[in-house]
């Protein structure tokens, strides 16, 4: 199994559209990400990234295809040694371990190369995955907001996920 981090490409526009243009991807996702989500919406999204001064948004490629879209937000000011994860993957390449080594690869990519300190992800109560995603991952769930979450009409918790860089096994 070859997965790897790249740079988006406007090659991948096409692929990128089908697979996020699916509501089991957009049901866990933030309300900012296009539903239902176009070829335009995938072609901004490339142009945008493009923009990153450090990059920061990869697409993910499992054995040479593009599958999804994994990115750390960095934050400013007092918490400018944190990150927050987020990322998702085609409903077609789900179960095969593919977000797992992802995610690795980010984790890597935060504390190695932009010299953080924590990688944080908050994740929807209805997304059991996603949650088992960081824990393969060594992140410990530092809480749980109650009803945080407000999405297609209803109240979710949302759960914080956390690793430190001290935990990292990779450092």
């Amino acid at each position: 199994m070859n997965i790897l981090l790249r740079k988006l490409k406007a090659s991948d526009s096409v692929i990128l559209s089908k697979l996020a243009n699916n509501k089991n991807i957009s049901k866990s996702l933030r309300d900012y990400f296009p539903k239902p989500y176009t070829l335009q919406d995938a072609i901004n999204f490339i142009d945008f990234t493009k923009k990153e001064i450090t990059q920061l948004t990869f697409a993910i490629e499992f054995n040479g295809s593009f599958c999804g879209i994994i990115s750390l937000g960095l934050k400013t000011d007092v918490y400018q040694k944190n990150g927050e994860l987020g990322y998702w993957i085609g409903e077609e390449f789900w179960g095969k371990g593919i977000t797992s080594k992802a995610v690795d690869l980010i984790i890597d990519y935060g504390f190695n190369k932009l010299k953080l300190e924590r990688i944080f992800a908050g994740i929807f109560s209805n997304n059991l995955g996603s949650m088992k995603v960081l824990e393969k991952n060594n992140f410990s769930k530092e809480g749980v907001f109650k009803n945080a979450i407000f999405k297609n009409g209803e109240l979710l918790d949302e759960h914080q996920y956390t690793i430190l860089k001290d935990d990292y096994p990779h450092k």
